[in-house]
């Protein structure tokens, strides 16, 4: 059993999502070439790196502009065959967004955003694409001293609503009013949630219960207005969000009248502090947490009943010799009022696991450096990618379980002690079981050697 075969296992599953073999064999082929390239993920040497930079390129390009076939359906046999890792009744599913940087003026879908790194004294602009990502948390902890792992589902591109010129009809910028309240982040987050249940029932999950996790900017009247069936959202709240009970009996009122915010729970010292354990930066850790049931946030969750979870802050040293900080508290709104409060709050810690995904698909995988400008390739090739490096962390869990074992390269000493294999342990092995056992590749078309790998990156 080795990482390539059980890759190439995942992907035979792909073949009905193209209209022909060839379109097949080159989607794998390029979903290969994008793992293993060498600097720069541009689409020409990912080309070059499988062997074809004597042969015509148009046909690679083709499959995005031309080639008519869903994108978003390369993830559903890496979800049928990672909820296998699943066994527990709530499945976790983080939901965030991303930005893919350009520099192309031509890029229809690209737009000015916020550069999330920029310093909080003074805002940065970016041109880019944005993209809103699901990865399926996977509890690896469960049998295995390691942290869970995220598993791209979805990846799918946001647009904005281009706003009108300063010469605009009052039509337009009316049109405009309504687009902007129909098409943006909230809404196409709420879409994505309903895709995700309907694909967890047919891929056999229809007795789970989804809990969609997500950060700050979905805890919104958008999202928590349309929670789809037998699903629940977990998102982090402001600590002043205006929170109350239900009315006294014989009110005419619904909601209680006084309010109270969740930054007044965690101070309240009439409620007890609870402890419980779960896995998180490598062993498990106790935490401590506040719990208020039945609650309801009129401005943002309208009459549906919530429950808030207040997580205290954990002490922690950034070595022996450091002086002792605290992480912020942290406020949890959800609207899973049985299921216990352990569950949710490490659902809600395994969701850091996309901000990996994040990082290891643009620093290691050169996620959207493939220069397109097509308006049907620019959302199609980056989506490619991301499921060959789903594939890929799936792969490595049928192949050689949770844990880093001697098929993996050897560490430095300083890394002695990592217990998972990262994105660039995957990478490094699958090239080496390319050049290794090219027999594998053969109805690819794929010829891989490290001089050829060189050289591509030299071009």
């Amino acid at each position: 059993m080795s990482l390539l075969s059980e890759f190439l296992a995942i992907t035979a599953d792909w073949r009905p999502v193209f209209p022909q073999q060839r379109t097949f064999v080159r989607g794998v082929r390029q979903a290969l070439g994008s793992l293993i390239c060498l600097g720069r993920r541009c689409l020409t040497r990912i080309l070059w790196t499988n062997g074809g930079q004597h042969s015509s390129w148009s046909a690679e390009y083709f499959l995005h502009s031309r080639c008519q076939w869903e994108p978003q359906e390369l993830f559903r046999p890496i979800l049928k065959s990672a909820l296998a890792y699943c066994p527990q009744r709530l499945v976790g599913v983080a939901l965030d967004d991303t930005k893919l940087r350009k520099t192309g003026r031509s890029i229809q879908q690209a737009f000015y955003q916020r550069d999330p790194m920029s310093p909080p004294f003074h805002l940065n602009l970016v041109l880019g694409l944005r993209f809103l990502q699901a990865s399926l948390l996977v509890p690896l902890h469960r049998n295995a001293p390691v942290g869970s792992r995220a598993l791209p589902i979805r990846f799918q591109e946001v647009s904005r609503v281009k706003r009108p010129g300063k010469k605009a009809s009052d039509a337009e910028k009316k049109q405009y009013r309504e687009a902007v309240k129909t098409k943006n982040l909230s809404r196409s987050f709420v879409e994505m949630g309903k895709q995700l249940r309907q694909e967890l029932d047919k891929v056999g999950g229809n007795k789970k219960i989804l809990v969609l996790t997500a950060d700050g900017s979905f805890c919104n009247r958008t999202c928590f207005g349309e929670i789809p069936e037998r699903s629940a959202l977990l998102a982090r709240a402001r600590k002043d969000a205006k929170l109350c009970f239900h009315a006294e009996a014989g009110s005419r009122r619904f909601y209680g009248a006084e309010k109270f915010t969740p930054e007044q729970v965690r101070k309240d010292e009439g409620r007890q502090w609870k402890t419980t354990k779960i896995f998180y930066g490598g062993k498990r850790r106790t935490i401590r947490y506040k719990e208020v049931a039945d609650v309801y946030w009129q401005r943002g969750a309208g009459k549906r009943p919530l429950r808030l979870i207040v997580v205290a802050p954990t002490p922690y040293r950034k070595s022996q010799s450091k002086k002792l900080y605290y992480r912020d508290p942290a406020y949890l709104l959800t609207s899973d009022l049985r299921d216990s409060a352990k569950q949710l709050l490490q659902i809600y810690f395994d969701r850091w696991q996309i901000e990996v995904n994040h990082r290891e698909e643009k620093d290691t995988l050169g996620v959207g450096q493939a220069q397109l400008w097509n308006v049907t390739s620019v959302p199609k090739q980056p989506v490619l990618a991301v499921a060959a490096y789903s594939a890929l962390l799936l792969a490595s869990l049928r192949a050689f379980g949770a844990e880093r074992g001697s098929a993996y390269a050897e560490l430095p000493k300083w890394r002695r002690n990592a217990r998972r294999p990262s994105c660039l342990d995957l990478v490094t092995l699958l090239r080496k079981e390319m050049v290794q056992q090219p027999n594998l590749l053969e109805p690819f078309a794929f010829e891989v050697t490290e001089p050829g790998m060189v050289r591509a990156a030299a071009a």
